[in-house]
Formats: C-alpha cells, structure tokens, sequence
C-alpha cells in the first residue's frame, strides 16, 4: 500500500488540514452497463459536538431498530449519537491516552461500534477496553478489558460486529492499513446472552491480520480479509472454523455482504470486487470506485452498494441486479479525505469526515 494512501486510510490519526466548500446539491455525473440515471441528491454536513476542525473517526454504525447513527469520536473522549431528524447527543467519559502511531504521539479513544440487543458496544484504543452503552437510555455500564493497555495497538479491539444468532460479539484487533498488524491473529468471541454482561468466549486462529468484517446471518457465516495474504475467509458461525479462503486483492479493506444472493463484496484500493458464496467465492463483478476505499455497506432492502474513495472526493452507489453485476453506477462528489460509509434508512447513507469533524449525510431527492 503507497504512503498517500495509508495516510488517506488512517485519516483519524492524521494533521488537521484545510476544507473546501461542499455542494448541497449533487448531480449524478456517471453511469455503469445498460442503465443511465439522473438524480439528485441531498448532502447534510452533520458537525459533531464541539469539534475543532479534526476528530478521529473510524467506525461508525446505524442502529435500523432506534433509527439511530452511533459514532465514536476518539480524540474527544464520547460518543455522539445521531437521530433521525440530525439531532446530536453526546455520551462523554471514555478514555482518552497518547500512543505511538505512524512515527507519533497520537490521541486515540473510542473506535469502534457494534449495535446489540437493546445495547451498543464501544470498542477504544486507548485502554483496550470494550464498554456496554444502553441503546435508549445512553448510559455507560459495564467495561471489560480486550488486552492490556500496555501492549499497544496492535492488541487493541478494532473492528466489533455483532452476531445476533448466537448472541456473540466478534471482535478483531490492529490497525492493519496503517501498518500496525494484529497482535493476536485471531478474532475474539465475547458471548453476549446477558448483553450487558459480555464474557470472553474463545477466538479463531487466523493465518494473517483481519481487516474489514460483515456477517450473514441468513447462511450462518462471518467474512473477514487477510491483510498480508490478500485474501477473505468465511468462517460457520456456529462451529467456530474457517471454511473457505478465497483470493480478493492485494489490498482489501471493508466488507459487505448480500445475505439474500449470497454475493459477497470487498473493497480494494480503488474499486470494490463481487464474490458469488454460492460458487466458491468466484468474482463475477468489479465496480470502479476511485482511489481510496475503505469501509463499505450494502443496502439489503434497495439492493445499493455503497462505497466511499477518500482521495477521488466521491461516494459511489451501485445497484447491483440477479448476477452481481452493477447495472448503475452514481457517483456523488464529496471531499478529500471522506471515507467509511454505512446504510441509512431509505435510501440515505453517511460517510465521515474526520478532517472536518463532522458526518456527511447523503439523502436522494
């Protein structure tokens, strides 16, 4: 991975630069296969609590049942909550502590974030600890500890997802893009059957770094890529194992999935690769996205696939037919640096912008 685009990667652990102005009205610019669309689009810049121009951003996730987008903020020490309507709330009192990232004395906090049951789990970089916030009433309970706060970042939770099947919360660890590999290449299992209450419950051994995540629930699997290798593996929910290894690219990142066609999507440095689950992993679809991809999402009741490049400035969202394939492609300018986009409620989707210390929301008209 080239030096400009690790940097656009680790954008949460970046300098602070200058913003350009941003259109509130975007227009479709690009089209993909045998369809061409015209529409217009919306884009609502949602500036977090207090911010001061930067603040690292790094997952963010949308609670569908509460209507609600969860963001950590890492270097501000909370966790602002979105509604609806864009109204912001601020959870405050997480851990905030220097470490050594890139060659710097950084300030890193809460990161990560998974949507549970009548709970939400907040992962952070600084202690290494993983917090259980109540959905509803924003209160910050119980706090276990992930590793040791002194054994680095490299053994601090990175991406949490939430199993809902078995009532596990998956956790990986590391920051593989920006050069920091797991410490443990493994992913962690909490069970959650008490959900205020996790409980280490194992780990599956991995022969590299995971990166990226998604779980289908519908086929019983959670899909994760190797860093280093360049590959995904899925592995049965149930049984703990890996079952496949697929090649992806030299440099995947974010995952989705299809749970209904069982296709299988994983961003690459600049476009974004369709995986058929039903055929041994075979690709049949690539969507050009723009340089510097990383978490992406896929929109089930619309059939979008939603992908944000940090250095080409755009979101692209792609409606994806029976084959994998993208019968339309729309391309919305956003600003350099934008990156992570996560599925909203009809239609919309929101992106962060951590040099602007704020959320995107991208609504069509």
């Amino acid at each position: 991975m080239n030096n400009q685009l690790r940097a656009l990667r680790a954008l949460s652990f970046s300098a602070r630069i200058a913003l350009t102005s941003i259109p509130i009205f975007l227009i479709v610019v690009a089209a993909f296969a045998q369809e061409t669309r015209t529409s217009k689009f919306e884009l609502k810049p949602l500036s977090l609590p207090g911010e001061n121009g930067f603040v690292m951003l790094d997952y963010v996730a949308f609670d569908r049942a509460n209507q609600l987008l969860w963001v950590p903020a890492g270097n501000t020490g909370s966790v602002d909550v979105i509604s609806a309507n864009d109204e912001i709330k601020r959870i405050e009192g997480f851990s905030v502590a220097d470490v050594e990232l890139m060659g710097k004395r950084r300030p890193v906090g809460p990161s990560s974030v998974a949507i549970g049951e009548g709970v939400v789990y907040i992962g952070s970089r600084a202690d290494s600890k993983i917090c259980v916030v109540d959905s509803h009433t924003f209160k910050v309970g119980d706090c276990i500890s992930f590793a040791s706060a002194s054994a680095g970042p490299g053994a601090a939770p990175d991406g949490l997802i939430y199993v809902g099947d078995t009532r596990e919360l998956w956790a990986t660890s590391g920051a593989p893009p920006i050069g920091i590999p797991a410490a443990d290449r493994s992913i962690k299992i909490f069970s959650a059957s008490a959900p205020r209450k996790l409980v280490f419950a194992g780990k599956i051994p991995l022969t590299g770094s995971a990166e990226g995540y998604a779980v289908d629930n519908l086929h019983g699997r959670f899909y994760t890529n190797l860093e280093e290798t360049g590959q995904i593996v899925a592995i049965d929910i149930r049984r703990r194992a890996v079952v496949s290894t697929w090649a992806s690219c030299s440099e995947p990142s974010g995952v989705a999935v299809d749970g209904k066609r069982n296709f299988i999507f994983v961003a690459c440095s600049d476009h974004v690769i369709v995986l058929d689950g039903t055929h041994d992993g075979r690709m049949v679809g690539s969507i050009p996205t723009g340089a510097g991809v990383d978490n992406i999402d896929f929109d089930q009741s619309n059939r979008i696939l939603f992908a944000a490049a940090a250095e080409a400035a755009q979101l692209v969202s792609a409606k994806i037919d029976e084959n994998g394939k993208a019968v339309s492609i729309t391309i919305t300018p956003t600003v350099k640096g934008t990156r992570s986009v996560v599925a909203g409620l009809n239609g919309s989707a929101y992106l962060i912008d951590p040099f602007g210390g704020r959320i995107l929301k991208v609504v069509p008209k």
